[in-house]
């Protein structure tokens, strides 16, 4: 495709936006390490909030969740679980305060408030670096794979995808590296207004281009009902026969089974917490844990309109592009929906606008990977080990060496990425099982150490290596690789942990006293009132619960309303709009009112 110079200028005009604030906040974000991963603590909750979901909203992301819709259908909408998006939630309803009440600059650090700066708490802290940093690589190549796919399409010189992406990266890495977390957090604002209103002028075109009417005539029967049984029970061989095998080989054919391995999987992952990326440093950077929680509930109803886009690229996916996949044979790279369309059926001027959001939302993603990264590399092992008492501006300088390495590393993965399905599934079932029940543990079991810790995600590390080798990669086959290593990893927290001696207690009495978590604490806390006969035991674990299902309620309708409303379905709009205004009305009754008032304090940091 040959870009209209107007939409050229419009993408030449915001890259060098996004480079003029990286420019402009760079001495403000060069004062200190907590300016620069952390922006002091001084941002609003809101903005951080929008932040967090403009760094989930990327190209890669934006093209899966497509590929999902026009495949399965309303079915499609269940399919993100796999990350899971319902961590949000869990964060929102109470782990967001107790991460926050910490007090720390990373996840890294966090370690060593729960496990002490003793042997065991040191190799903890070492293991969850590598983890974070093997985490941060691989979302580095899950950016790449999706960026070079859509850049081939769209940007007007004969270059590979690897070279398209390549370019756009470095590009996107240099403001990263001025501004740090300010640039960072500005910058997805930015990109957050952007997409919003591309997403409603597609919605616009796609409704007035293509009738509800004119949808279902090529869709399957149930395309529509996002309802399910044990088996997917969508036949599209009379309409496109490619995606067929396509089905067979994403492997979701028994749904029903596959539903509940991915629930009970994201059930786990989330209340791990969140993991050492963006999104943990986003809980790291609110005022107060109070605000934490406020800014997890924006980031659900923030994503609202990506899932605008995600309709509206598939209406005129199914009415323009069915005919094409249709006669075609062999094997068909659907994930390409989003690419085509925008090339073929978005006028010019729009393009432009469109493409610097999808842009935008690739560089906020990959962004704020890429400042968390950073963050640990220099904070958890540079500060730590190798440099202990340098200058404020000597470690930012070590932020910008980190982070180009993080770059390289992950570039190199990106070139063994085959497509952005692959790239998913290792990220969300491998990586994830072996993070999960190490920091599940953590929360929740007082007999729980340091070493137990280190040798759990050490244990799950090498399962990652080892299990995508032998069990399929995609469907229940790549769930079940998540179980083996998640199993894999439990048993060497548990044997771990009580094969040394457990942690002092005085470590463990400050950390439960500050954060406060339910679970098995019982010996702990009995020091504790001994020490303090006032001290209260968390008992919010049944109306947490509650409010955790509730939320999900309440999140499912922030994916589905804009769908119903592209494709016209007006009974089952009407009907989720009625489910998300019962759900918020509980979770205001039983949540929002109830956020315990000692959290609406700021937390400082140890020395900041």
């Amino acid at each position: 495709m040959k870009l209209h110079p107007i939409d050229v200028g419009v993408i030449v005009v915001y890259f060098m936006a996004m480079l003029a604030i990286g420019v402009a906040v760079m001495k403000r974000a060069s004062k200190s390490m907590d300016s620069y991963f952390l922006a002091g603590n001084k941002l609003p909750w809101w903005i951080l909030g929008v932040s967090n979901a403009s760094a989930m909203w990327d190209i890669t992301g934006t093209m899966w969740l497509v590929y999902n819709l026009f495949v399965y259908g309303l079915k499609g909408t269940w399919l993100p679980w796999l990350w899971p998006t319902f961590n949000q939630v869990i964060l929102m309803i109470y782990l967001a305060s107790w991460v926050r009440r910490s007090g720390v600059l990373t996840g890294a650090e966090w370690i060593t408030t729960r496990f002490g700066a003793g042997r065991g708490g040191e190799l903890s802290r070492v293991i969850i670096v590598i983890f974070a940093l093997v985490s941060v690589v691989g979302f580095v190549a899950y950016d790449f794979a999706g960026m070079g796919k859509f850049s081939k399409t769209f940007l007007p010189w004969d270059l590979s995808p690897n070279t398209y992406a390549v370019i756009v990266m470095s590009i996107t890495a240099i403001y990263v590296l001025l501004g740090g977390m300010i640039s960072v957090v500005i910058t997805d604002l930015a990109q957050f207004i952007i997409m919003a209103l591309c997403a409603v002028i597609v919605a616009g075109i796609a409704m007035v281009r293509v009738s509800g009417a004119e949808a279902a005539a090529l869709l399957p029967a149930g395309w529509e009902n996002i309802s399910f049984g044990w088996k997917m029970d969508l036949d599209w061989s009379h309409l496109i026969p490619a995606l067929t095998q396509n089905m067979v080989d994403d492997g979701y054919g028994w749904f029903g089974l596959f539903f509940v391995a991915m629930l009970l999987k994201g059930v786990f992952i989330s209340i791990a917490g969140p993991a050492p990326n963006y999104d943990m440093q986003r809980v790291l950077a609110a005022r107060t844990p109070r605000e934490a929680s406020f800014m997890s509930a924006v980031v659900s109803a923030a994503l609202f309109p990506r899932w605008i886009l995600v309709a509206g690229i598939t209406l005129l996916g199914v009415k323009f592009l069915s005919p094409h996949f249709a006669a075609q044979a062999g094997k068909v790279d659907f994930e390409m929906v989003l690419p085509y369309v925008i090339s073929h059926f978005i006028p010019v001027g729009v393009i432009g606008l469109l493409l610097a959001g999808l842009l935008a939302a690739f560089m906020s993603t990959f962004s704020a990977t890429l400042n968390a990264g950073g963050a640990y590399l220099v904070n958890d092992l540079y500060k730590r080990y190798v440099k202990k008492d340098a200058s404020a501006k000597h470690y930012v300088v070590a932020s910008y060496v980190a982070q180009a390495a993080i770059l390289v590393l992950g570039f190199g993965f990106g070139l063994m990425a085959s497509s952005v399905n692959q790239a998913t599934q290792w990220i969300v079932n491998y990586l994830w099982g072996g993070y999960t029940a190490a920091n599940v543990l953590k929360w929740h079991w007082h007999r729980f150490n340091g070493f137990g810790y280190f040798w759990g995600m050490m244990v799950g590390l090498g399962a990652v290596a080892v299990v995508p080798l032998l069990v399929p990669q995609s469907g229940l086959g790549s769930l079940g690789g998540f179980a083996i290593i998640f199993v894999a990893s439990l048993f060497g927290c548990v044997l771990g942990s009580l094969l040394t001696a457990p942690e002092d207690d005085e470590i463990l009495k400050k950390f439960y006293k500050q954060v406060r978590p339910w679970g098995f604490w019982g010996p702990i806390h009995e020091l504790v009132v001994k020490e303090d006969p006032k001290f209260e035991r968390n008992k919010s674990f049944p109306r947490d619960m509650l409010n955790c299902g509730v939320a999900i309620l309440w999140q499912i309708p922030l994916c589905v309303i804009p769908i119903y409303a592209v494709f016209r379905d007006w009974e089952a709009l009407w009907i989720s709009i009625g489910v998300f205004l019962v759900a918020s009305f509980v979770l205001k009754r039983n949540w929002l009112d109830k956020l315990g008032r000692e959290d609406a304090l700021a937390v400082a940091r140890p020395g900041a």
